[in-house]
C-alpha cells in the first residue's frame, strides 16, 4: 500500500501501476479487468473496515480508475471509410475506463481498431480519476448499501464521493476544451460519468446494465410490452432467433425452454425494461419510457453509454392529414424540435439527418411484416417530418398558430417523444430511426376515445411490434461499419466509437 502524507491526514492507495504497452488488443483489456478489479476491491475493504472498526482520524483512502492511452507522432493515412477506430491528428490521446468486464467485446474492438490503424500500442495503467465510493459499492445491480449517517464523521473526508463536475456531456457534445498538457479524449464518456449512467440504468428499469442489449427499441405503451413479452417467450420456447432467455423486471430472467427464476418488483420501475438475450449482446432490448420528451431524454442519455448499435422508436401519434387513416404508419423522414429538452446540448438549427442504413431497413421491416412492397405499401405508410412538442394537451390551446406552423414545416405527424430520440441518437453518434403508427386524428375531429383506442390496439399494436423487432434483425445484420454513420460524426472526433 502506498502512503502519501499531506499536512492535515494520510493518504493511502493500493501499489502504483506504472502504463504498460499493448500490441494485443485482449491482452490490454485484461489488464483493464485486472486493475479496476483491484481497485475498487481496495477501496470496498477498506470502507468495510471503517464500518465495522470506526473511521480513522486524518486518513483517506483512494484508488483511481484505469486508463487508455496512445501517442501518435504523424499525420497516418487509414481507411477514411470507417467512422471511427482512428485519431484525426497526431497527439496524445486517453480515456478513464469502468467495468472493463462489462465493456469487454467493446474494448478489445476499440482497442484492436486503434492498433491496427496506427500501428503503435495503446498503453494501460492507472488514471488520475479517483474512483468514487459509491460507484464501488453493489456494481449497479441494486444490492443495498448502509451508509453511516451519524457517526461523528464526514464520509468525503475519508472517501472520494461522486463529484457532478466529472460527469457532463462536454466531450460528446463538442464544448470540450482542453487545459494545458492535457491528453485529448479518446472516447465519447468518462469512467465516472459511465457510472453514473450505469447506476441510473438499474434505478429507471429495475433491471442490470449486464442484461442491455445492443439494438434498442423505446415505447410508451404496455400494449407492445405485453406483445413482446409474450413473442419473446415462445422464441424461447421454440428455440429459435439464436435467443438465450428473456430477462424482466426485477431480474426474473425466463430461459430457454421455458424455465424461470427470480422474483418480480413489488411495483414497476418508472421505465420498465425486457431484454431478450442473444450471444454478444446481439440481442433486442425494449423499454417502455413512457409519456413525454423528458422520458425520452433521461432514458436515452443513460442507455447511450452502454454504446448501443442502434435504437428505434415505435409510438402512436396523431395523424395530420386528412389521407391518412388510424392504424396507417409514419416513416419520420425529418423533425420539427419543439420538445425543449435538448436545446441546449443540440441547438434546434441543428438538423437531424435520416440515416439511410435505418430508412432502409424500416421500410422493408414494413413492406415484410404487411405483406406489400412498392406503390401498395404507399397505401399504409407515408414518409416525411414528424413534430415533437411538450404539451399532450396542445389540442386545448388556440389552433390557428399550430397548425399554421405545422403546415409551414410539412409535418404528417405529430408526437412527443421521437425528436429526441432522434436528436440523442445523432449526438451520441448512436443509429436511430422512428416508425409511429396513427392512433388518432384530432384535427379532423378523430380524437383518441377510450372504445376506439382499445379497437386500435388490439389490431395493429402486434403488427407494429414485428416490424420494429424486424427492422433491428436487418440491422443487425448489416456490417458495423456500414451502421455507423460518417454523417454523425463532427470535426474531431474521438476514436471509439
Amino acid at each position: 500500500m502506498q502512503e502519501i502524507k499531506a499536512s492535515t491526514h494520510v493518504m493511502r492507495l493500493p501499489p502504483a501501476q506504472p502504463y504498460e504497452g499493448f500490441m494485443e488488443p485482449v491482452a490490454a483489456t485484461q489488464r483493464l479487468v485486472d486493475l479496476y478489479r483491484r481497485n475498487t476491491q481496495f477501496i470496498r475493504e477498506h470502507f468495510l473496515q471503517c464500518m465495522r472498526h470506526g473511521f480513522p482520524a486524518g486518513e483517506r483512502y483512494r484508488a483511481c480508475y484505469p486508463a487508455i492511452r496512445i501517442r501518435v507522432d504523424t499525420h497516418q493515412e487509414v481507411d477514411s471509410r470507417l467512422s471511427y477506430g482512428h485519431v484525426v491528428e497526431p497527439g496524445l490521446y486517453a480515456t478513464s475506463v469502468t467495468q472493463p468486464d462489462l465493456f469487454f467485446d467493446y474494448l478489445v474492438e476499440q482497442i484492436g481498431l486503434l492498433i491496427k490503424n496506427h500501428g503503435v500500442p495503446v498503453e494501460i495503467g492507472e488514471s488520475s480519476q479517483p474512483i468514487p465510493l459509491h460507484f464501488c459499492l453493489g456494481d449497479s445491480d441494486g444490492s443495498p448499501v448502509i451508509y453511516p449517517e451519524s457517526s461523528g464523521h464526514v464520509l468525503r473526508d475519508h472517501f472520494d464521493v461522486p463529484d457532478l463536475a466529472d460527469m457532463d456531456d462536454a466531450i460528446v457534445n463538442g464544448t470540450w476544451q482542453p487545459k494545458k498538457g492535457e491528453p485529448l479524449p479518446l472516447a465519447p464518456f468518462t469512467a465516472p460519468r459511465v457510472d453514473y449512467s450505469l447506476h441510473r440504468l438499474q434505478h429507471y428499469t429495475a433491471t442490470k446494465p449486464a442484461h442491455f442489449q445492443n439494438f434498442v427499441l423505446f415505447t410508451n405503451y404496455q400494449f407492445y410490452v405485453d406483445e413482446f413479452c409474450a413473442w419473446a417467450k415462445q422464441m424461447l420456447m421454440e428455440q429459435k432467433g439464436g435467443y438465450t432467455a428473456l430477462v424482466e423486471p426485477g431480474n426474473v430472467v425466463t430461459y430457454a425452454g421455458g424455465r424461470t427464476e427470480g422474483t418480480p418488483p413489488g411495483r414497476l420501475p418508472q421505465m420498465p425494461s425486457y431484454h431478450l438475450m442473444r450471444d454478444k449482446h446481439s440481442g433486442i432490448t425494449l423499454i417502455n419510457i413512457g409519456v413525454g420528451p423528458s422520458n425520452a431524454k433521461t432514458i436515452t442519455d443513460h442507455v447511450a453509454v452502454l454504446r448501443p448499435s442502434a435504437w428505434l422508436m415505435v409510438g402512436h401519434c396523431a395523424g395530420l392529414r386528412t389521407t391518412q387513416r388510424l392504424g396507417d404508419y409514419v416513416l419520420a423522414h425529418g423533425y420539427v424540435r419543439q420538445d425543449k429538452v435538448l436545446d441546449e446540448d443540440l441547438p434546434t438549427w441543428v438538423p437531424v439527418p435520416p440515416l439511410a442504413e435505418i430508412q432502409i431497413a424500416l421500410e422493408q421491416a414494413v413492406a415484410e411484416v404487411a405483406g406489400l412492397s412498392g406503390w401498395e405499401l404507399k397505401r399504409i405508410m407515408r414518409t416525411g417530418t414528424v413534430a415533437s412538442i411538450d404539451n399532450r394537451n396542445w389540442e386545448l390551446s388556440d389552433q390557428s398558430e399550430p397548425v399554421r406552423k405545422l403546415s409551414q414545416s410539412r409535418a404528417i405527424a405529430l408526437d412527443m417523444e421521437s425528436a429526441t430520440i432522434a436528436a440523442n441518437g445523432f449526438r451520441f453518434r448512436v443509429p436511430y430511426g422512428t416508425l409511429l403508427c396513427v392512433s388518432d386524428k384530432p384535427l379532423h375531429g378523430e380524437l383518441k376515445l377510450p372504445g376506439m383506442a382499445n379497437a386500435f390496439y388490439s389490431m395493429q399494436v402486434g403488427q407494429h411490434l414485428h416490424i420494429g423487432i424486424r427492422a433491428l434483425e436487418l440491422v443487425r445484420d448489416m456490417p458495423p461499419e456500414r451502421l455507423h454513420s460518417r454523417k454523425l460524426r463532427s470535426f474531431i472526433e474521438t476514436a471509439f466509437q
